[in-house]
């Protein structure tokens, strides 16, 4: 495994750390300050600092990033990996404002991958531009998503037509009214196999009997930097039966293929949040003075300052193990990587965030600090794209097999 950063990654990634410096950290509180000032919160992608960004980010090359191939930057993921670690120092706005945000990322892939010609040319192409959004509806709110196998929207073929009936919940990104496509996933064949029951379906926002019922918030935070989450209704929606992606029953499946990529970028980009949560921590520790002596010189927190260096480090090597092999033996083969830098990232990124709270008091659970909406975003990756658990459970399952599979090979 080599990890040293090639030609084209240094090149890039000097380019964004330069960016970052001179026009996403002096813009986000000019964001804050316009997203606040107009008449929808939701509609973060019309204020007008995020244009000039926007077009400041496609003039430095710095646009589409995630996307493998000649339809975006045809980078490897050990390429893109560390470019999305920068990104997420930014929040939510460094990615929008790279178009590489989520969820509109995973459905590009999507598109990008199972897409006919038409809808490659009516959806996908607006959205490699920034001109639309989109959300991605799996979630339900009447059974356990954990087991995706679960959802009970009902998808049902009449004629040219599909007609869907169902709730879903916690759909990021569709209170934004820019975003004009959903994906939706429910079940087209309740008495096929397992996996092979689901189909998904391109959904336009302005589709009859498609309802936004309410925003959902996020232990306090509603998440309107970038759309927020809403809960759905489908009310015998009606689309065209072109607007299926993939074929029926392959819905379980290009969920999977959409989420391995997903997965690492939101990994990256979590680490990229635990280094800015260190230099605050760092930077209030040695600027507070408690019991006659700056923080810094505390024993506790010079111990949650090593901590805290020693497990980043360690979870970015795992993230580009992970990224090297998806690269080179693909996502199959990569899939106990995934699952182990799920269950791994949250949890660590979590914890050093607690401690760097801790360090700035009162002030750490406050708005004037990013560490609280940090903190509530950390904690949501561990139920975003299948809770820890879940990929515990399946980790734990393939471990077993594996060290079985040994033992019999040495009897």
């Amino acid at each position: 495994m080599e990890f040293e950063y090639d030609g084209r990654t240094r090149e890039l990634r000097e380019n964004l750390l330069d960016f970052m410096d001179t026009h996403i950290e002096p813009a986000e509180a000019v964001f804050h300050g316009q997203l606040d000032g107009l008449d929808n919160k939701w509609a973060w992608d019309s204020v007008p600092v995020l244009k000039e960004l926007r077009d400041a980010a496609r003039a430095r090359g710095l646009w589409n990033l995630f996307l493998p191939g000649a339809d975006g930057a045809g980078l490897t993921n050990l390429q893109y990996a560390p470019l999305a670690e920068i990104s997420g120092r930014g929040l939510q706005l460094a990615p929008a404002v790279m178009n590489c945000s989520a969820p509109d990322t995973g459905n590009m892939e999507v598109l990008h991958m199972f897409g006919t010609a038409e809808q490659k040319e009516r959806w996908l192409r607006p959205l490699m531009d920034g001109d639309i959004r989109s959300s991605f509806a799996m979630t339900e709110p009447n059974v356990a998503s954990s087991d995706a196998t679960n959802v009970g929207t009902s998808i049902v073929r009449d004629g040219d037509e599909y007609v869907i009936n169902g709730s879903k919940w916690w759909i990021t990104g569709a209170m934004n009214p820019n975003a004009r496509i959903f994906i939706v996933m429910g079940k087209t064949d309740p008495t096929a196999p397992r996996h092979q029951q689901q189909s998904m379906l391109l959904v336009e926002r302005d589709t009859p009997g498609f309802e936004i019922l309410r925003g959902m918030h996020v232990m306090g935070y509603d998440d309107h930097e970038h759309g927020g989450h809403a809960e759905l209704s489908f009310t015998d929606v009606r689309v065209p039966a072109t607007n299926l992606i993939g074929g029926e029953g392959q819905g379980f499946a290009v969920a999977q293929a959409r989420l391995g990529p997903g997965r690492i970028h939101h990994c990256m980009r979590s680490i990229g949040i635990a280094e800015r949560a260190i230099e605050l921590m760092c930077e209030r520790a040695e600027g507070r003075v408690a019991f006659g002596k700056p923080l810094s010189d505390q024993g506790v927190i010079r111990d949650w300052i090593a901590e805290s260096r020693v497990r980043i480090e360690q979870l970015r090597l795992l993230v580009l193990k992970t990224a090297w092999l998806m690269d080179t033996v693909g996502n199959k083969g990569a899939h106990t990587e995934i699952q182990a830098i799920k269950i791994a990232t949250p949890t660590t990124v979590q914890w050093i965030l607690d401690k760097a709270i801790q360090v700035h008091g009162a002030g750490g659970l406050s708005q004037d600090f990013p560490l609280a909406a940090m903190y509530a975003s950390i904690r949501t990756l561990r139920f975003a794209d299948g809770p820890d658990e879940v990929h515990k459970n399946a980790l734990a399952k393939s471990e077993i097999r594996r060290q079985s599979a040994s033992r019999e090979a040495r009897s």
